[in-house]
């Protein structure tokens, strides 16, 4: 299992950069450079907050040549999460597209005031369970499960800081003419 912990101060008060996370991530694409596109599935207002289902594709950064060697699967995400709009927090879970039975990742954000600036602090596990990925040999499954979450680690709290700068950039943008 792996801890994920990430800490970003963004520069504006906390409900612009929450709902900035919460209803423009798909105006954020133009800054996510290892995102080729965010696709909504479902859209669920509930009072007060919000239920919803994205699906990332990844692999912006990743050649088109090499692109073309992985599997859509290995470089897309269904992201599931529920907006407290009350609590400025959002409980969220990553579902893979490969390995998914294996894969557990689920956390929350939380989006803290602090003086017309937004901590946002990012808690969460990753576990792999490798009795769970199917169409390998028992004793690879080890093996495969740690390489995954090795990849995966790697990934996430760098992911994680990208969109936040993503956000910060977005806001920017906006800001300068309002």
């Amino acid at each position: 299992m792996m801890q994920i912990n990430t800490q970003v101060t963004l520069p504006f008060p906390r409900p612009l950069v929450y709902q900035a996370y919460r209803d423009h991530l798909l105006e954020l694409t133009p800054y996510l450079t290892n995102v080729r596109e965010i696709e909504v599935k479902s859209r669920e207002e509930k009072n007060p907050g919000l239920h919803l289902v994205l699906v990332w594709h990844g692999g912006g950064e990743i050649p088109l040549a090499a692109r073309a060697l992985l599997s859509d699967a290995m470089l897309s995400w269904t992201d599931v999460t529920d907006w407290h709009d009350a609590e400025f927090v959002t409980d969220w879970q990553i579902q893979t597209h490969a390995f998914t039975e294996a894969v557990q990742c689920l956390g929350k954000n939380i989006f803290i005031d602090s003086d017309q600036q937004t901590l946002i602090k990012s808690q969460g596990r990753l576990t792999i369970d490798p009795h769970k990925i199917k169409g390998v040999p028992g004793f690879l499954a080890g093996v495969i499960a740690q390489a995954v979450e090795d990849y995966l680690g790697q990934k996430i709290e760098p992911n994680f800081r990208q969109l936040a700068g993503a956000v910060q950039q977005y806001l920017q943008t906006k800001t300068k003419f309002i």
